[in-house]
């Protein structure tokens, strides 16, 4: 069984900065995927970053390539999200995702993602 809390999440102005961290307890996270989601107020879910095991696969939504860097510290069983030039269409709850031991090759969709946390709230302000 896996818990994971999201943590770093706040108020800031256009073109700030914020680092988010998802921390993993219960067990080690040892070969699985682990991802970032967003939902913005009045819109679904949506793929934010993904990473794999050994930080070698990464993957963007379009819409924060470059300027986003998601990373993964397997020792203390942690992800973080680096959201940089952040804009206020990032305004969202984001949520830190797991993907369990058997999972897909398509790593944007929602339901390759076995554990959820109960998301941090980012707002962005213009």
């Amino acid at each position: 069984q896996v818990q994971l809390v999201e943590s770093g999440g706040g108020l800031v102005q256009a073109g700030g900065s914020l680092r988010l961290a998802c921390a993993a307890s219960g067990r080690t996270l040892g070969g699985y995927v682990m991802g970032w989601f967003r939902q913005a107020p009045g819109k679904e879910r949506e793929f934010v970053a993904v990473i794999d095991w050994s930080g070698g696969r990464i993957n963007y939504a379009d819409s924060v390539k470059n300027r986003f860097i998601i990373s993964r510290d397997n020792a203390k069983n942690t992800m973080n999200l680096q959201m940089n030039s952040l804009k206020p269409e990032d305004t969202a709850v984001y949520y830190c995702a797991v993907s369990g031991g058997l999972y897909g090759s398509n790593w944007s969709s929602e339901a390759m993602y076995r554990y959820w946390g109960q998301g941090t709230q980012v707002t962005v302000s213009s």
